[in-house]
């Protein structure tokens, strides 16, 4: 319950940006393309996180290390954090609060990446994350 209101917190929608076909004629969707890519257990499990922080909702959310907001470059992203078979997986998303054209405050899914354990991301994944987050703050296209 929200203090304020003594309501329960709403709980938050959860999209997949789509590239307009204008950037991609293939309309490709880069977070689903990454969830089929990873094993199944490890997509279940941040399939798993992203519910739990949507009805928690996300300012609220305590993400134990499953959930953490970036820093320095990529400030203004989350990511959900999740191990499987020696890999670090990596789900990139925006936070839309009130966002009216979405129906409501979302989590935006945007694209994701693995990586080896104890290993930094590859700059250019973080470029192209990026560019995808511009695509969607531009056309607002989502799944």
């Amino acid at each position: 319950m929200t203090a304020a209101s003594g309501k329960p917190p709403e709980h938050w929608r959860i999209h997949f940006f789509q590239r307009a076909r204008i950037d991609d004629p293939k309309l490709s969707v880069p977070a689903i393309e990454f969830l089929d890519s990873v094993p199944a257990k490890v997509a279940a499990e941040i399939h798993a996180v992203l519910d739990a922080v949507a009805a928690a909702p996300p300012p609220s959310f305590s993400g134990g290390g499953k959930w953490e907001a970036m820093h320095g470059d990529m400030a203004g992203y989350f990511e959900v954090r999740v191990q499987g078979g020696g890999m670090n997986h990596r789900l990139f998303c925006v936070l839309e609060r009130g966002a009216e054209d979405l129906g409501g405050s979302s989590i935006v899914c945007i694209d994701g990446l693995s990586k080896p354990s104890r290993t930094a991301a590859d700059p250019k994944d973080y470029r192209r994350v990026k560019r995808y987050g511009a695509e969607f703050q531009k056309r607002r296209t989502v799944l």
